[in-house]
């Protein structure tokens, strides 16, 4: 599988704008099997007040994401944006098919309060975990990758890559460099981020960056084979060795 990461720092609030910069380098990168956009990239990250910039049930970026799908015959993990839904504002990643059909809508979990995003968003209450040509694959969006219990709910569904789209500050870069390389090897899977600031990468189940993209606008590919994935857990599989008898 060819994953692509679609990586570009939002103009602020310019929402025309972002859309057109998403959809060049959608097109740039329609030769990938997936391609991955950043958190809130039809937006940056973030205007306020978000309503005003809100995507009413996320109908505009349903329809780019799904014609861009059908178009190319990939798939794309939406990154995520800003969604209005039932009088809640939600930080939303779409997934769209090579068909260009949604099939999964994941809002952020764990919300960063640090940046008041518990203020203004709802959070969301499950895992996502889709199938995208075979194989099994989870979507987190940045934050959510400090939760280890939450990313191993992720795995436990059955994902085999974890994909991360993010807006993650560099001044917090080294604890985002450790926390994937973690997240990969103690769940045996892939992990895909995609960073609107940039150093996007893309990390094995041994915790080995296998792709890592630079600070200015990209696109980052990789070919992951998941024949690594099953060498690894051939040799130590830890989710099937977990002993749950121990009490809290």
């Amino acid at each position: 599988m060819i994953v692509s990461i679609a990586q570009f720092k939002s103009e602020l609030g310019k929402v025309d704008e972002n859309f057109s910069t998403a959809a060049r380098l959608i097109e740039a990168a329609h030769s990938s099997d997936v391609i991955l956009l950043p958190e809130l990239w039809s937006t940056g990250y973030y205007p306020m007040p978000v309503e005003t910039f809100a995507d009413i049930d996320g109908l505009r970026t349903i329809e780019f994401l799904c014609t861009a799908a059908k178009r190319f015959n990939v798939n794309i993990i939406g990154g995520s944006v800003i969604v209005e839904s039932g009088r809640k504002i939600f930080n939303r990643c779409h997934v769209v098919n090579r068909r260009g059909e949604v099939i999964a809508a994941y809002d952020k979990t764990h919300l960063f309060s640090f940046a008041g995003e518990d203020k203004v968003f709802s959070a969301g209450d499950k895992v996502s975990v889709v199938t995208l040509d075979g194989v099994r694959s989870g979507v987190a969006i940045c934050y959510d990758l400090r939760f280890p219990e939450f990313i191993r709910n992720i795995a436990l569904a059955g994902a085999e890559i974890i994909f991360i789209p993010a807006a993650w500050s560099l001044k917090r870069l080294t604890p985002r460099q450790v926390l994937t390389k973690a997240r990969a090897i103690e769940n045996q899977a892939f992990v895909v981020f995609a960073n609107s600031s940039g150093l996007s990468e893309v990390v094995n189940p041994r915790g080995e960056v296998i792709a890592l993209s630079g600070r200015d606008e990209e696109l980052l590919s990789a070919e992951i084979s998941l024949d690594e994935r099953t060498e690894v857990i051939a040799t130590m599989n830890l989710l099937a060795d977990r002993n749950l008898s121990v009490d809290a």
